[in-house]
Formats: C-alpha cells, structure tokens, sequence
C-alpha cells in the first residue's frame, strides 16, 4: 500500500469552508487532485472552488460521509470546533465527528487518513477544547488499529497567514504599536503559515509512506517565539515601535468567567473561555521534533517574518502601501 497518490485520484477533505481547509482545497485543486469536499453550506466554500465534487452534509450524517468516502483514494479530516465551554459542545464534532469520518474511510477501503489536530492536544488537562482534540485522536486511532490503512496525525501550533481571523486582530494591534500580552511573558509558542500547514497535506499524499505517527508541525524556528520576539518582528517590519500592554490573568478571568457561565446554561458557544484562558497561560507550546521519520519532503517556506510579509491586511490601513 505504500504509494504516494497520484494526482488523478480522488482525496476526500472535510472543513474545506474553513480556514485551514480552504487553503488544503485550494493547494489541492492547483495540484490538479480530484478532490471531494463536504460541506454543510457549499455557498461558503471559495467561490473560485466551488465548482469542486460537492457532497452536502455534516459529521454527524453517516450517507453523507459514505458518499464523502466512497472511490477515494485519501482523505483527509480537517473539520473542527473552536467555540464553546463544555466537552459536549466539543465532542460531537472534534471526538464523534472524527471518529465517523475514520470509520466510513475504512468501510470504503480508502488507503491512507490525515487528520488534522491541534497542538492543543497535548495538554488535554487545560480545556475542553484540548481534551476534545486528544480525544478525537484517539478515536481515530483507536477505529483504525486492527484495519489496513495508513493512518498520520498533524498536530499544528496557532496557524496565520491570508483569511486568518483568530490572529489578524493581534498582529493589526501590533501593527498599530500595541501589543496585548495575553500569556505569560516568559511563554515560548510555536506558530506555522497557513500555506506551509497545507503543503505539508500535499507532501503526505506524495510520499511513498506517510509516517504512521503523531507529529508537531512548525515553522522550524528553533525553540519557538516568545511575545518580544514577535513584537520586533513586527516593528522591523512596520519601523513603529509597540507598547506591550501586560494583560494580567485577573483581568483576563472576569470575561473568561462570565463567557464560561453562559456557555454552561444556555447554547452560546464563546471564543474566549476560562479553557482558553488556561490554554493562553500555558508556557510551553513550542513544537517538538519527531522521534520518527517525519513527514518525508516537507519544509516550510514561512517563518513569521516571511509569513506576515506574505499575508494581507494586518498592517496600517492609513499607509496605502502598508499592506503590499
């Protein structure tokens, strides 16, 4: 089975109307792949894309995901839930959701899984959110253990790059010359490209063998960024200097709190939660080395210099020739 897939097969994507996905979709596309998408609102998907194999549905749709997987070649899960409190809000789509699309790619013989996860996942204690993406890990894993296919698991830092909007509004404060520091100041993390996050699923359709692994990707700066550092890249880049604003987690735990109460007793499903909190106060989220072969071929082209020169509409709106 180890085979690369070759560019007239078919890959089966999910989430390809989010941020992530709609950058695998549009590599794969311009790789001239056949690709599949499920989609629960197709008129979301890229409009120069939309003309891809279209299936309608969501995770929770067993004939959907058999029509997703049915004559593919890979696929590859990128859907995911960043928004909410409780590990049910979570769960249905990062666990069961997973879960589901593992099982109906083994009963359609597709040969090889990708699922992309979060570096979240390595700490699970900290959030739902954490604990969702280790759980749909091991729900992949544990569906696909005593079945033949090729089965590898991505693990990306925060990702940012063009149609970001979790990141855009920090690094347009920055641009503007102030920074909010909302972890620790000592806080080593990793972060990626989103272009270089895609590439690397092209590169895992290409290789002969796809590491059967969990592996941390990044932009492969050496131990990471810490909040200074990223602040004078920005400045190098805007020639503003940046006020960091200390955002202490007292202060940071009234908002957390109250999003978390009305998360718990009603159905809205905040950004900002104490989970998030805790995972915003972590110190440590810098990507570690594989113990294995890695993923074969893949380098990343970005680090975050490069990577903010390359993404739009972060830097000053009041220079016209800011933001090319």
């Amino acid at each position: 089975m180890s085979e690369r897939v070759k560019r007239n097969r078919v890959v089966a994507l999910t989430g390809a109307t989010g941020f992530v996905g709609g950058h695998i979709l549009r590599q794969l596309a311009n790789a001239d792949y056949r690709v599949r998408v499920l989609a629960r609102n197709p008129d979301k998907l890229p409009a120069k894309l939309a003309d891809q194999d279209v299936v309608v549905g969501a995770l929770d749709d067993e004939s959907a995901l058999d029509r997703l997987s049915a004559g593919a070649d890979a696929f590859i899960h990128c859907a995911g839930s960043v928004r909410g409190v409780t590990k049910s809000q979570f769960a249905a789509v990062n666990v069961d959701g997973s879960a589901a699309c593992s099982r109906a790619a083994i009963r359609h013989g597709v040969e090889r899984f990708l699922l992309i996860s979060s570096l979240a996942a390595r700490e699970p204690q900290l959030s739902a959110y954490a604990a969702s993406k280790r759980g749909g890990e091991e729900a992949v894993l544990e569906a696909t253990a005593e079945v033949d296919i090729e089965v590898t698991i991505l693990r990306p830092p925060a990702v940012y790059g063009p149609d970001d909007k979790e990141m855009l509004p920090i690094f347009q404060l920055m641009a503007r010359g102030l920074a909010p520091v909302l972890g620790r100041r000592d806080a080593r993390f990793s972060l990626i490209h989103v272009d270089d996050l895609a590439s690397a699923a092209i590169s895992w359709l290409t290789c002969e063998d796809p590491p059967r692994e969990i592996l941390e990707l990044d932009d492969g700066k050496p131990g990471g960024y810490g909040w200074d550092d990223v602040c004078d890249i920005v400045t190098s880049i805007t020639k503003r200097p940046i006020h960091r604003i200390p955002l202490p987690k007292a202060l940071l735990a009234l908002p957390a709190g109250l999003n978390s109460l009305a998360g718990t007793l009603t159905s809205y499903t905040p950004m900002f939660s104490l989970g998030k909190l805790r995972e915003l106060r972590h110190p440590d989220w810098v990507c570690r080395a594989s113990d294995g072969p890695g993923l074969h071929g893949w380098q990343p082209r970005f680090r975050l210099p490069e990577g903010l020169a390359a993404t739009p509409g972060w830097r000053d709106r009041g220079n016209p020739e800011a933001n090319h």
